[in-house]
């Protein structure tokens, strides 16, 4: 795995963010949402060949073996998309393709409650959908990944979760992060259990597992497939899990300067929840999307004292509510910097979140480039 540098060429998108209700059951909203993102999530997953990933019989066993709740809302999704090999293999999250990114985080918990999560990634490969639920006797508001699991979310409990790539290069047998904070929102009260989970689950790749709750108790973990839970010293993280050991990564995504202002802002006794959430829209915590082909997606803002989430974006914001959610979409006209293939052939998120000219859909990118 190495880092590449690729010219960029800056293209004129429109994104779309869209708020969905998935109602009291996978099979209600999902499956409908899963035909439209399946094709290009198929690239990905079997980007490597089908026989690289493990068997249906080996994704089953692992998740009855680590995350057995979720098993009869995973057969149940699996037969209402059609009850293929692949698309089972898929939505177990067991061992996917490695995928690295940047992204930062804070946890706050001073007068205020609120988990605050920067999203930095390609538009042209993100769901861009907040998907709220309550599959499992809890409501849940998360942002959408590969299907059915999430890179950040609140549960009706006020315990709220987000991810961030922890700059290690060593890939394991593990379930994608993603699927890992869904069964945290969905069966995790406070920040206690949620550690308790990430303790036991297996990750296939190094993360940093920012988590706030109502309580006001707030940890950063980081999980790794080749070493055990560490909860960190401190309450923010960019994408290394305390020595640099990828320099060419920590260099691409500028994580040190990231991490060292998170640091100085969370420091800074007149510092306020509000204020901190502002830092996150400028430079370097925030990524411009027109500068760089990883930059800010979107910011979330997650306040655990009224189960509301805020997301960001420079000169807009968008309220969403987990116990009274409102259905909706926001559609941004964004410069975005991307590879000059993309950028001559149009493009279109997996989820149909970003337009171009040509719109043809694109996986994800095992590799940072």
């Amino acid at each position: 795995m190495v880092t590449a540098t690729v010219p960029a060429e800056v293209v004129e998108l429109d994104v779309t963010f869209r708020a969905i209700d998935a109602g009291s059951s996978v099979t209600d909203r999902l499956p409908q949402l899963f035909e439209a993102a399946w094709p290009a999530y198929r690239n990905w997953f079997l980007q490597s060949g089908e026989a690289a990933r493990p068997s249906y019989a080996t994704c089953a066993r692992k998740l009855r073996e680590h995350m057995p709740e979720l098993v009869p809302a995973y057969d149940r999704l699996v037969e209402a998309v059609g009850g293929g090999d692949v698309e089972a293999r898929f939505l177990s999250h067991w061992s996917p393709p490695p995928l690295f990114a940047t992204c930062s985080l804070a946890a706050w918990t001073r007068q205020a409650n609120v988990l605050i999560h920067n999203y930095d990634y390609s538009p042209l490969l993100c769901d861009t959908t907040m998907l709220a639920s309550n599959w499992h006797g809890t409501h849940v508001a998360a942002m959408s990944d590969c299907g059915w699991g999430a890179t950040d979310g609140m549960n009706t409990h006020g315990l709220a979760v987000a991810i961030a790539f922890g700059g290690r290069q060593v890939v394991g047998p593990g379930f994608g992060i993603g699927l890992v904070v869904r069964y945290l929102l969905e069966f995790a009260h406070d920040v206690a259990e949620a550690l308790d989970i990430l303790a036991r689950v297996p990750v296939s790749l190094a993360y940093n597992v920012a988590l706030v709750d109502r309580s006001g108790r707030g940890a950063v973990a980081m999980v790794s497939p080749d070493r055990p839970l560490v909860v960190g010293s401190g309450m923010v993280a960019g994408n290394r899990q305390g020595a640099t050991e990828w320099p060419e990564h920590s260099a691409f995504c500028a994580t040190v300067e990231r991490e060292e202002a998170l640091a100085l802002d969370m420091a800074d006794p007149d510092m306020t929840a509000a204020e901190l959430v502002a830092r996150f829209l400028q430079p370097p915590i925030y990524r411009d999307p027109a500068s760089t082909l990883w930059g800010t997606v979107y910011t979330a803002a997650y306040d655990c004292d009224h189960n509301i989430v805020d997301l960001i974006w420079p000169g807009e914001h968008w309220r969403l509510s987990v116990d009274d959610f409102v259905a909706g979409s926001r559609t941004r006209r964004t410069l975005v910097a991307v590879p000059p293939a993309a950028a001559a052939a149009g493009a279109c998120a997996s989820g149909g979140g970003v337009t171009g000219a040509g719109s043809p859909a694109h996986g994800h990118p095992s590799v940072i480039a």
